[in-house]
C-alpha cells in the first residue's frame, strides 16, 4: 500500500511538471548561414531549457524575406530581430521586445572606394548605391532614409543580398557606394578594409532586441529575461552571448525604438508577400 501511494504521488508530480512545463519556438533573424546560427543558439536554448523547464524549438528561416513573412504571422513564441523588424511586428502581431543588448548601439555607415572621386554627400547624386536585403536597419532603410530627407539626394539603389556583396560591389566598381554596419566591415580582410572609406554614418539606434509574443504567459518570458540575464553575469554565459552578438545583455522595452516610428522607415520598407 505504502509503495502505490509513493508510485502515485511521483505520477501526481510528474503530471504537474506536465502542465507547467511548455515547447517554445524561438526565431532568429538570419544573419549568419544556418549552421553557424544553431551553433551559437543551441547552446543558449540548451541553458535556458535547464534554467526555466521548458522546451525551445530554434526554428529557422533560409532568407530574410521569409523569416519577415514568419513573424508577421506570429509563428515565433520567442524572435530575435532587428529593430525595426519589431516595430512591424508589434503593429502585426503585438510582440514586445524584453531583452537587448545595453553596451552598444547600431548604426549604418556608407562607404566608398579609398580612390573614389566622392567625397561629400553630395556627389552621391544619381549614383548607385548597393544595398544588402531591402530591410537590413542600419545598412537600408536608415541610410535610404537619411540619403533623402536630410541630403535630399536621389540615388538608384541596387540589392546585393549581403554585406559582403556590397563591399565587393563597391570595390569592383559595380556600384559608387555601399551601406553596411560597422560589424561587417570589421569582418572583411585587411586588404578589404584599406581599400574602402567611410563617408557617412546614420544615427545610432538601439540594436537588435529579443522579443516575445503575446500569448506566451507572462511568467514564462520573466523565466527566460532572468535566465538571459543571469548567463550574462558569467565569463561564460557572456562569451555566448557575445556570439549573437550582445555585447551586454539588459532589459528592453517599446520606448527604446519608438524614435524609429519618427523616421517613416514605412517609405523604404519592402513587405514580403
Amino acid at each position: 500500500m505504502k509503495r502505490l501511494s509513493i508510485a502515485v504521488c511521483l505520477l501526481l508530480m510528474m503530471s504537474v511538471q506536465a502542465v507547467f512545463a511548455a515547447e517554445y519556438s524561438v526565431g532568429v533573424v538570419p544573419q549568419f548561414e544556418a549552421r553557424r546560427l544553431h551553433q551559437i543558439w543551441r547552446p543558449i536554448l540548451d541553458y535556458l531549457q535547464q534554467k526555466t523547464g521548458h522546451t525551445f524549438k530554434l526554428e529557422g528561416s533560409p532568407t530574410i524575406p521569409e523569416f519577415e513573412t514568419e513573424f508577421e504571422a506570429g509563428r515565433f513564441d520567442f524572435v530575435y530581430m532587428n529593430p525595426y523588424h519589431l516595430i512591424v511586428a508589434n503593429r502585426e502581431q503585438g510582440y514586445r521586445p524584453i531583452l537587448r543588448d545595453v553596451g552598444r548601439e547600431l548604426f549604418g555607415l556608407l562607404v566608398v572606394r579609398i580612390d573614389s572621386q566622392i567625397q561629400k554627400m553630395q556627389d552621391l547624386e544619381g549614383k548607385v548605391i548597393a544595398f544588402p536585403a531591402p530591410n537590413a536597419l542600419g545598412a537600408s532603410l536608415q541610410m535610404r532614409q537619411e540619403l533623402h530627407d536630410l541630403f535630399g539626394l536621389q540615388i538608384v539603389p541596387r540589392y546585393v543580398k549581403t554585406h559582403d556583396s556590397v563591399y565587393l560591389n563597391v570595390l569592383l566598381g559595380q556600384a559608387d557606394a555601399g551601406g553596411g554596419v560597422q560589424k561587417t566591415l570589421n569582418r572583411q580582410q585587411p586588404q578589404i578594409r584599406k581599400a574602402l572609406k567611410i563617408i557617412h554614418k546614420t544615427r545610432p539606434v538601439a540594436p537588435h532586441p529579443i522579443a516575445v509574443h503575446p500569448r506566451v504567459p507572462a511568467e514564462a518570458a520573466e523565466k527566460v529575461t532572468r535566465a538571459l540575464l543571469a548567463l550574462g553575469e558569467t565569463p561564460e554565459g557572456a562569451a555566448l552571448l557575445a556570439k549573437i552578438p550582445i555585447k551586454k545583455i539588459g532589459r528592453a522595452g517599446l520606448q527604446d525604438y519608438e524614435i524609429l516610428k519618427t523616421m517613416k522607415l514605412e517609405r523604404f520598407y519592402v513587405k514580403s508577400r
